[in-house]
């Protein structure tokens, strides 16, 4: 195998002329010089120099190999400066994946201190529910997904809503517990209650979101004895908010869905019994030592504590 410090050798012998003034060049021994060259001609499987006595001349692969060894030696320091600033932080990439409520509420206060603390990392944002995003992350698509489930949730009700699957083989960030709140009509007779049974919504047409989130309302509701009349579904918070407002039912959210939400004509309730979403940043266990990758992580782990 032909090696970089046998090619570093080669050039200096081709430039100078000689064994020893290549050493002196590089700041070796002679015998240093001779015996990397004989090892480069071994590698190579043909001679690289003429000797005839005080003079010496590169054979034709001799010649070519210094051709190519300018290139190669470039190249390689190049990779090692690149490498170098990748593990500094200077440079590198970071696509992330997160839902919708996660973009805009986590993700803004994270990449802004990212950005600040090392600009030349370049950290990417598109938007998928999980699984979906959890699919892309072990498909090679991004570096971290932002993801949350319903721990109350059994097994069963998360593979027909289209979840389900483990998160065993993956490194997980928990970020935050998320409270699920009653959305209901600032006109609706239980609008200002304290706390509110989700069997007293029972008889409303109900607005659900994401296939996920409808499957646990589902599952929630039948718990308590009823099955949801859903008569809109919306993976839009506004959309269900504006619905919600406009008198055409109720709904349940995330508190950080409604972070970012203007609740014009609608107002909030405590449910009982109270349910969250566990919130958490995924990536794989390889990705995970990446300086950049675990960066990202440490930054929205401070902007869910926030």
């Amino acid at each position: 195998m032909i090696e970089a410090r046998h090619l570093r050798v080669l050039r200096a012998v081709a430039a100078t002329g000689s064994f020893s003034a290549a050493a002196r060049e590089l700041g070796c021994t002679q015998p240093a010089v001779s015996q990397q060259m004989k090892a480069l001609e071994g590698a190579a499987g043909t001679p690289l120099l003429i000797r005839s006595g005080r003079e010496m001349r590169l054979t034709e692969a001799g010649r070519a190999l210094v051709r190519h060894a300018g290139g190669i030696l470039a190249g390689l320091t190049a990779a090692e400066e690149e490498v170098a600033a990748i593990a500094g932080l200077r440079s590198g990439r970071v696509r992330l994946v997160s839902f919708p409520s996660g973009s805009s509420t986590l993700v803004p206060m994270a990449l802004a201190e990212m950005r600040a603390a090392h600009p030349g990392t370049r950290v990417s944002l598109v938007e998928a529910e999980p699984p979906g995003s959890v699919e892309m992350l072990r498909s090679g698509d991004c570096e971290i997904a932002l993801a949350f489930r319903y721990p109350q949730v059994s097994a069963e009700a998360e593979a027909a809503s289209g979840g389900g699957g483990e998160w065993d083989d993956l490194i997980l960030r928990p970020l935050l517990s998320d409270r699920l709140v009653g959305v209901v009509p600032e006109g609706h007779k239980l609008a200002g209650a304290g706390a509110v049974g989700i069997a007293e919504l029972a008889g409303e047409p109900w607005i659900a979101g994401c296939p996920r989130c409808r499957g646990h309302l589902v599952e929630v509701c039948e718990s308590e004895g009823f099955t949801p009349r859903i008569d809109f579904a919306t993976d839009d918070y506004p959309t269900v908010v504006g619905l919600v407002g406009a008198g055409l039912g109720v709904a349940v959210l995330p508190e950080l869905a409604l972070e970012s939400v203007r609740t014009k004509g609608a107002t909030t309730v405590e449910v009982e019994p109270a349910v969250r979403r566990e919130v958490v940043a995924l990536t794989l266990p390889d990705l995970a030592r990446v300086p950049a990758v675990a960066a990202t992580l440490d930054r929205l782990e401070r902007a869910a504590r926030r």
